[in-house]
């Protein structure tokens, strides 16, 4: 099936959940949030939830910063 990560098309399997999505793109789940679809989904679901075809996802790094 056909889905859209970061506006980039990318292929995946049927029953592929978010969790397995981001271990494939070699992203660690606990920094990152995700959005599918235009909703944001917990971190306590990335492995719940399963991508379907045509879904749209937005992924999203958190960056540390400060003061020197």
């Amino acid at each position: 099936m056909l889905i859209t990560v970061n506006d980039e098309k990318k292929e995946c399997s049927h029953g592929t959940s978010i969790a397995d999505l981001l271990e494939n793109l070699g992203i660690d789940k606990r920094y990152v949030a995700v959005e599918k679809n235009h909703k944001i989904i917990p971190r306590t679901l990335f492995s719940e939830i399963q991508l379907q075809d045509s879904d749209n996802l937005e992924i999203v790094t958190f960056v540390g910063g400060g003061w020197y």
